[in-house]
């Protein structure tokens, strides 16, 4: 399973201009996270931050017990060593074959001989979807044969954590919905930690397992899909819906004046822009045939049924909504649509119940749990 990644109170400036502040949550090991924000919130900085490309003012970014804001440059170098990035435009070396830009790490930072780097490179290219492509440069190829070049880069070491900057950068609709596909496939068959940094709304309600937004130098939320595609909260609706109607503007922050302006605007009938509003919990995408089960998947549905008490009757509904009539039977919990009634979604006790015979007594969480960087995986009973 993947790393863990526990970031508590991270804050980073560029001399007196606040990227992000306080920044505070735990990425789960082996689940597919997504931070979304608009343009120019910090994303890619806050990667690079966590890595330790760049230092930031204050805060913890634990790994394996190691912070890597404070460690020594040889445990940082060590540290580095379980991640694996893929870069927006990919990073490959023009010069080099798509081979030999996947080896370079195994060159670099092992002792492998030459046939067991050939064996990994290609097993990593197969896994991406290259074979049969190594022996042409990056010149050669489509934007999305480069992504998946850089990919297959990022995993020659098997790293615990994978942190990708912006994957839909130069793509189209369709080759974004791909590379979200392998995204998911590579996490099905390594179970590693996934970070993607994005505004792509597509792939932010299909891909991810937990979800996150920077907005205003601040973390607004973090979670479970399920709890922010069904949040009320006003810029996550806004974002998620692509629309000009809610507190962002085309400067981040909106003023009282404009958003009057704008209100009158769009009840006198002209159109927020956007995509259609999408309620309730969109299905998110799955391993393709033949693969594994994606474990943290399952992990993290079961942690929200666990949190599914905490949350407004109408997020609840929708995720009961959102489940396969298997899954409501396995978590004791049924729709309130199929009974014509909006109470009685839970079971007694109103907490659905967890098969797991490690415990003997369903967890239940604070409200507080379902959205903040606290690991609500490790919380306990509130």
């Amino acid at each position: 399973m993947g790393a863990e990644v526990v970031i508590e109170g991270l804050s980073k400036s560029f001399g007196k201009h606040t990227i992000w502040r306080d920044v505070t949550l735990t990425l789960p090991p082996g689940e597919v996270s997504v931070m979304l924000g608009p343009s120019g919130t910090g994303k890619s900085v806050f990667l690079k931050s966590m890595i330790g490309l760049l230092k930031p003012d204050r805060g913890k970014c634990v790994i394996n017990g190691v912070d890597i804001v404070r460690c020594s440059e040889r445990k940082l170098y060590e540290t580095r060593k379980l991640f694996g990035v893929l870069f927006q435009d990919g990073a490959l070396f023009g010069s080099m074959s798509l081979y030999d830009n996947v080896a370079f790490p195994l060159r670099e930072h092992t002792k492998k001989s030459e046939t067991e780097i050939r064996k990994i490179v290609l097993e990593k290219l197969d896994m991406t979807g290259l074979s049969g492509a190594e022996k042409k440069l990056p010149g050669e190829i489509s934007g999305g044969m480069r992504k998946r070049a850089g990919l297959a880069r990022a995993l020659v070491l098997d790293p615990e954590i994978i942190l990708v900057d912006e994957p839909d950068s130069g793509l189209d609709p369709v080759r974004t919905t791909y590379i979200s596909q392998l995204f998911i496939d590579v996490n099905a068959q390594i179970d590693a930690t996934f970070l993607i940094v994005t505004h792509n709304i597509n792939l932010a309600r299909t891909v991810p397992d937990n979800l996150g937004m920077l907005y205003r130098k601040e973390l607004v939320m973090f979670g479970p899909r399920e709890v922010l595609l069904t949040s009320e909260e006003p810029v996550v609706k806004q974002f998620l819906n692509g629309r000009m109607d809610g507190p962002i503007g085309m400067s981040e922050e909106k003023d009282s004046a404009t958003l009057a302006a704008e209100r009158a605007m769009f009840e006198a009938g002209h159109h927020a822009g956007g995509v259609e509003e999408v309620t309730g919990v969109p299905p998110q995408l799955q391993p393709t045939p033949g693969l594994p089960e994606r474990q943290g998947a399952r992990r993290r549905k079961d942690r929200v049924m666990r949190m599914l008490h905490t949350l407004p009757e109408a997020a609840r509904e929708s995720i009961i909504a959102s489940l396969s009539p298997e899954e409501q039977r396995h978590y004791g919990v049924h729709s309130a649509s199929l009974v014509g009634t909006q109470h009685g979604v839970l079971p007694t006790g109103d907490v659905a119940t967890i098969p797991d015979s490690s415990r003997t007594q369903p967890i239940e969480l604070g409200p507080n749990d379902a959205t903040r960087g606290l690991p609500p995986y490790e919380q306990g009973n509130s």
